[in-house]
């Protein structure tokens, strides 16, 4: 197309061509022009790079139409949704104070303060009023307002949420969606109209203090989620009760593994016998891969001096999630991290470079603070022990430590059957400590090491600790979910903050490089991790308790307890179940706490010294020797086999 664009038309490149359209057409007005598609597949679009709603005015420049595929587009479908909900609940709950309600990943929510209490029960109606507001396909118009119009208005409707949001905003003037008589202060952009809103679920309810602070008032959350597609909101929702099924909370108790007890305070866990079982078998093959490794087990105090924390920084960044409090005097931390305490034991002695690397390894428990609405059974919790070394390394040894650190994490990964992950290289965020320099310097040697081993990775800008770049491992589970696993971070800082010094082969002070790196992370997040990745249903190796042996009788009792002692002797885990039950609610009972196998003994398996075997697919086998069944469990355990089935 060549020459000035006519009066009163503007000039838009969109999909490879240039076309005009009239002065004051919309993207919707655009892609009938166009032709290069049904708006029905366009959510939003990116005017000179500014995501836009279909409804907004063009104007000159560059246009790139956005469908469900694209990130931002989900993003402005489900804002959508959320503001359909806020009138559905606003119609149907007239005093309703409207807070926040964002798109979320996979869908959307809102907090409310409600004069009344919603229940799961109430859901249903929201979301058919939701339908109804669909069905009229009202328009959303944006609308700009001066602040103090947009004040007014909201202090006159007793919106105090909105004039709180509003008078802490720099902006002269603010923009509001209006879909009927629904008005909602907000950036956008949406959908042109209610109508294109087409498949979506309320989920669930939760409380939320408003702004994250325990201090105010507390909200009444809606989760939902919404789709394009009809086929894409079903299969949403079947993983969803795949994942309830899985829930590590629910495993927990079913299971009897773990609790927690408000009495106690939030975010602190209680393991049960069973559930300590699974957690030494956890850290028992960790103290044994670590001294295969070189590393040198440390233990340090959970309580240190405030002065240590202001040295590492910790006090200047990372304060609010600290506990600390004062006695005699002195203010004190209880440890939200080990680092200090394993700088302090390389500062005992004098150094040499000839005994580089040194690896100090702590199965060390810290305490950081969180606000309770982000606590989350084992995966968000307040108490948590890591598997946490640190690696004080020459300079010219940093890429060969963190290729080892690397392999020694896959190794962790794929043992607890992991073989799924991802691999981000995280850098400098905006408070941190150190030079640049030294930060460049960090960065570049975790991009060498992942580069030497050809692993593929991802830059995550600004994700890094104060103190240094990380690479973060992300493990996928069964059901495909990403859970944050190992973390190998390169620090020039500390070393320097707490002048840790070596003496190189010119026998002058050099100064180390301290590599912080976890190869499983919290014992706790991953504890729950692997309880959903298998839903309950733990390899052999792993499970607390291998075998139920269950006697029909009482007077099978004897040769049941002989047939646990035989077991125990070659290191199986076995338990009779003693309860006066049938034994059809034994194996039930079995079954609910994953038990690999029940071992079944009546007068048949007395007379002939034998046992019979039901394993968790319910296959039955009978008159199986003892010996030939414990020869296998041991097979399972020192081979941790990831399948234990009785196909004899």
């Amino acid at each position: 197309m060549t020459g000035e664009a006519k009066v009163g038309r503007l000039r838009i490149r969109v999909g490879g061509r240039e076309i005009e359209v009239p002065s004051g057409s919309t993207v919707w007005d655009l892609i009938g022009e166009w032709g290069g598609g049904s708006s029905q597949e366009y959510i939003a679009a990116r005017l000179n790079g500014r995501l836009v709603g279909l409804a907004e005015p063009l104007e000159e420049g560059e246009l790139e139409l956005l469908g469900w595929e694209d990130e931002e587009a989900r993003e402005v479908y489900r804002h959508t949704a959320a503001h359909v909900m806020a009138q559905a609940v606003m119609e149907l709950y007239p005093e309703t104070k409207l807070a926040i309600g964002p798109a979320i990943h996979d869908g959307f929510y809102y907090d409310f303060d409600i004069p009344v209490r919603i229940t799961p029960d109430d859901l249903p109606r929201i979301e058919e009023r939701m339908r109804e507001i669909v069905g009229r396909n009202t328009p959303l118009i944006r609308e700009v307002w001066s602040k103090e119009d947009a004040l007014r208005y909201f202090k006159d409707q007793g919106q105090d949420y909105k004039v709180e949001i509003l008078e802490e905003m720099g902006e002269e003037t603010v923009t509001v969606y209006r879909q009927g008589g629904f008005v909602d202060l907000c950036r956008g952009p949406h959908l042109p109209s209610t109508g294109m809103l087409k498949n979506f679920k309320l989920l669930s309810l939760a409380g939320a203090y408003w702004r994250g602070d325990e201090a105010r008032p507390m909200l009444q959350r809606i989760y939902g989620t919404a789709f394009l597609e009809r086929k894409d909101l079903e299969d949403y929702l079947h993983f969803l009760e795949e994942a309830e099924r899985r829930d590590h909370r629910r495993l927990g108790r079913e299971m009897d593994l773990f609790s927690f007890h408000e009495e106690a305070g939030a975010g602190v866990v209680f393991y049960h016998p069973r559930g300590a079982i699974l957690r030494g078998i956890i850290e028992d093959f960790l103290k044994e891969e670590h001294r295969k490794r070189g590393y040198q087990v440390v233990v340090t105090p959970h309580l240190f001096k405030g002065e240590l924390w202001e040295i590492s920084g910790h006090m200047d960044y990372y304060q609010e999630n600290m506990y600390t409090f004062e006695k005699d005097g002195t203010r004190y931390v209880v440890k939200p991290m080990n680092c200090p305490g394993h700088i302090l034991i390389y500062k005992t002695k004098p150094r040499s470079y000839r005994e580089m690397p040194i690896k100090f390894f702590e199965l060390g428990t810290v305490y950081r603070y969180e606000r309770s609405g982000v606590l989350h059974g084992l995966m968000r919790v307040r108490g948590f022990t890591q598997d946490d070394a640190h690696i004080f390394c020459r300079e010219d040894q940093i890429e060969e430590q963190v290729a080892e650190a690397l392999d020694f994490a896959f190794y962790c990964l794929r043992t607890f059957g992991f073989d799924d992950y991802e691999v981000y290289l995280s850098t400098k965020p905006e408070k941190a400590v150190g030079s640049e320099k030294l930060w460049e310097k960090a960065t570049a040697a975790l991009q060498r090491s992942l580069e030497s081993m050809n692993i593929e990775y991802q830059w995550d800008p600004g994700e890094g600790v104060f103190y240094g770049p990380k690479i973060d491992v992300k493990l996928r589970d069964a059901i495909g979910r990403l859970w944050q696993g190992p973390t190998i971070q390169a620090d020039f800082n500390l070393p320097e903050r707490f002048d840790l010094t070596y003496a190189g082969p010119d026998n002058r002070p050099h100064r180390p490089v301290m590599i912080h790196r976890v190869v499983l992370a919290g014992i706790e997040r991953f504890y729950g991790v692997l309880l959903e990745h298998y839903g309950g249903h733990l390899p052999f190796w792993l499970s607390p308790i291998q075998v139920a042996i269950i006697p029909i009788a009482d007077r099978h009792l004897d040769y049941a307890r002989e047939v646990e002692k035989k077991m125990k002797e070659r290191g199986i885990r076995a338990e009779v179940d003693e309860d006066r039950q049938t034994v059809g609610m034994k194996i039930r009972k079995a079954q609910i706490q994953k038990v690999p196998f029940s071992v079944v003994v009546g007068d048949r398996e007395v007379e002939s010294g034998t046992i019979s075997v039901r394993d968790r697919t319910g296959k039955d086998t009978r008159g199986v020797t003892l010996d030939e069944f414990m020869r296998r469990a041991e097979e399972w355990i020192a081979q941790r086999a990831r399948e234990s089935v009785w196909d004899c």
